[in-house]
């Protein structure tokens, strides 16, 4: 079972949009499948058509529960989706309260860890939507995963959210006592932008050693499968976006070469 998390600390850069359609990917290759939602926003959660204002069990009744609980707690907590294989573990906006009903209570930044540990082998692959924000929920997902994913919207103030998301990165691989293995993916990229080709340029030059070599582009047949409550893989396969996210999938499961781009003119 591999863990990934999708943060960066700025929100609209296609986080969500990026967990939802790589676990659509998966399931398509057979895989078993569970979404986190870890925002209190809880877009995912309203994706697949459950209430984030009044859903629970789920994520936040973690954080109440204790260690021997935790296996009880996520079978009622994890919810099937209309999706064959594809299982969510909810969000409710009550998790905005967690950083202020935990405060620096210590052993916090490990309870999803704990919870998914006790899954087994349930599930082939885990994705986790994080929030925009630094705090215990984000914290919980890094020491959960084996790899983050940072998406980064091909413009200037994302970039920044990216230096604010690897200076995170470096307080928790110090926490871990060792690196954290991310990979930062250019997503919403629009090539008739000047704006878009800059921002691509600049990530290239700055970032080469962790950049997927590809881009997601921008694709409204996203909002399509939005409107549906489905991952966009399940409605088709040759959409732009579907195509470049089943490459970069390839590359997370280590079936493409490493992602080590040229610098070059795009």
């Amino acid at each position: 079972m591999k863990a990934w998390a999708v943060a960066n600390q700025k929100g609209g850069v296609g986080k969500t949009t990026t967990a939802i359609t790589l676990a659509g990917l998966l399931t398509g290759r057979g895989q078993r499948v569970l979404l986190v939602d870890l925002d209190p926003h809880g877009s995912l959660t309203a994706y697949f058509r459950f209430d984030p204002e009044s859903i629970e069990p789920g994520v936040y009744q973690l954080f109440q529960t204790s260690p021997e609980q935790l296996p009880e707690l996520l079978d009622r907590a994890i919810r099937p989706t209309s999706v064959d294989g594809l299982y969510v573990l909810p969000a409710s906006t009550a998790m905005a309260t967690l950083d202020r009903q935990l405060g620096a209570r210590a052993g916090m930044g490990r309870i999803l860890a704990q919870a998914l540990a006790t899954l087994g082998s349930r599930f082939d692959g885990i994705l986790i939507d994080c929030p925009p924000t630094l705090g215990v929920l984000m914290v919980n997902a890094l020491g959960a995963c084996d790899q983050l994913i940072i998406p980064v919207q091909t413009e200037f103030l994302a970039i920044k959210g990216l230096e604010r998301m690897l200076r995170t990165l470096d307080m928790i691989a110090r926490a871990r006592k060792e690196p954290l293995p991310y990979l930062v993916v250019p997503t919403l990229f629009d090539a008739r932008t000047h704006a878009a080709r800059e921002a691509l340029e600049q990530l290239r030059s700055q970032y080469a050693a962790h950049l997927w070599s590809g881009v997601i582009p921008v694709d409204t047949q996203l909002r399509e499968a939005s409107r549906k409550g489905l991952p966009l893989p399940m409605l088709t396969r040759s959409a732009r976006s579907v195509v470049a996210y089943a490459s970069l999938l390839d590359c997370l499961l280590g079936e493409a070469p490493a992602a080590v781009p040229a610098v070059q003119s795009a």
